[in-house]
């Protein structure tokens, strides 16, 4: 297997200058990575500099806190997909999850994939701001809501992704939705290890060890 095609690589920070975006494309193509996900004011760029290769442009919405009203996050996303994003990753809106009001966080999720259409949509968890029970109905709601791939972080919170929670998103959901883990995982060993456990892809925000280790993952 090769590793780096089940590879993700952001680049989020609100002080992103256009220098380091495109510094940032050409890493991720020469490094053969999956794909890369920046904000949304960057992938009319992206998409110029990525444009023959086979990297993926993805993009966020109502993010980091997810707490956007649904309008402007379908806004953003239709916005984001006529710039050149291939995929749309949202944060799932945790205070209408909390207040068990399960219809609106369904809402927000569809809305915004029909918004899309055929665009692949991935729904960010939080999994570090919810309990388990809690992670268990956002997953039965991604279910509802047939989204493409279920993230377990943005990268914004206390903590990112684990082993145990990868396996209780998988228990959940079975094959029926693919599962990205993301937040604090910063070398190819351990994105090895979430490979092995369920998860699809990884997410990462650096590649410092890609270079010197990526050869023991073919």
């Amino acid at each position: 297997m090769n590793i780096l095609k089940h590879i993700d690589y952001s680049l989020l920070k609100s002080t992103t200058t256009e220098r380091e975006i495109i510094d940032f494309c050409h890493d991720a193509k020469d490094k053969g990575l999956n794909g890369i996900c920046i904000n949304s004011s960057y992938v009319a760029l992206a998409k110029q500099l990525l444009k023959y290769t086979d990297v993926k442009i993805g993009t966020v919405v109502g993010f980091p806190l997810g707490a956007m009203a649904t309008e402007a996050k379908v806004y953003e996303a239709k916005k984001a997909v006529a710039d050149g994003a291939d995929e749309i990753d949202m944060v799932m809106n945790l205070g209408f999850l909390k207040s068990k009001n399960y219809v609106s966080v369904l809402k927000d999720i569809t809305d915004v994939k029909l918004a899309i259409g055929k665009v692949p949509l991935k729904v960010v968890l939080e999994i570090s701001e919810i309990n388990k029970n809690e992670i268990i109905k956002a997953c039965e709601i991604c279910l509802d809501a047939k989204v493409d791939y279920i993230k377990t972080s943005s990268g914004f919170t206390k903590s990112g992704a684990t082993l145990t929670c990868i396996k209780m998103i998988k228990k959940t959901i079975k094959n029926r939705i693919k599962i990205i883990a993301s937040g604090g995982i910063h070398d190819l060993e351990t994105a090895k290890k979430y490979l092995e456990t369920g998860a699809h892809r990884v997410d990462v925000s650096n590649l410092i060890k890609v270079d010197d280790q990526s050869h023991a993952f073919y």
